[in-house]
């Protein structure tokens, strides 16, 4: 899976990454994230970009910042 971003590094990222970089923020790996998302159980919205999955940074950072920066 790799370290998990920290909020500061999350702060970062250009306005959209894709799934499997959020999944980094989120903690968890890419396979995980992408289950979450089949199932509707992703913590943050995802958008479908040209035929491709995204996730605002944005929502990320409200996210951990919710969740009190668990990954930070």
């Amino acid at each position: 899976m790799g370290e998990p971003a920290t909020l500061a590094e999350v702060r970062t990222w250009p306005a959209l990454v894709s799934l499997a970089v959020a999944a980094r923020a989120l903690g968890t790996g890419t396979s995980t994230a992408y289950r979450l998302y089949h199932t509707g159980q992703l913590p943050v919205p995802v958008l479908r970009v040209a035929g491709r999955l995204r996730v605002r940074t944005a929502d990320l950072v409200r996210y951990l910042e919710a969740d009190g920066g668990a990954s930070a």
